[in-house]
């Protein structure tokens, strides 16, 4: 089995998309207007309209109603990535912070309020744990 994907279902697709192209540092693939894709080695993020959802049963997703997962990139520096993004998220949770188990983490949350972490192993069990993953 492979992980194919995270789906952030929204109700602006164009507004998303801009953001995570933003973070991640690519171009989203656009098949429909109410979907796109964000490609990166690792992982894709797709994102999808509300209208959307009918296709998968309706009432079976809400638009910026998330309060479980945590999206998260790894990243080369964290503390650059910070500086980098502070411009244009609106909406800090946490600046860097190394966490007890040795990633050193920022929270934001995107557009639609999705809490978004990026890390950097930093701590020699960390680095060792990440080595050999994408």
């Amino acid at each position: 089995m492979n992980f194919a994907s995270v789906r952030i279902i929204t109700d602006d697709v164009d507004r998303l998309v801009e953001f995570y192209e933003k973070v991640m540092g690519v171009s989203a693939e656009r098949p429909a207007p109410i979907f796109a894709e964000l490609v990166v080695p690792s992982c894709t993020l797709a994102i999808g309209h509300s209208q959307t959802v009918q296709l998968f049963g309706a009432g079976s997703a809400v638009a910026a109603d998330n309060h479980t997962v945590i999206i998260e990139f790894r990243v080369h520096d964290v503390d650059a990535e910070y500086e980098r993004l502070k411009p244009f998220v609106d909406q800090w949770v946490k600046e860097p912070t190394t966490m007890p188990w040795g990633n050193r983490a920022v929270l934001f949350r995107d557009p639609d309020c999705n809490l978004v972490n990026l890390f950097t192993p930093v701590t020699e069990e960390a680095i060792k744990r990440f080595s050999g993953r994408r």
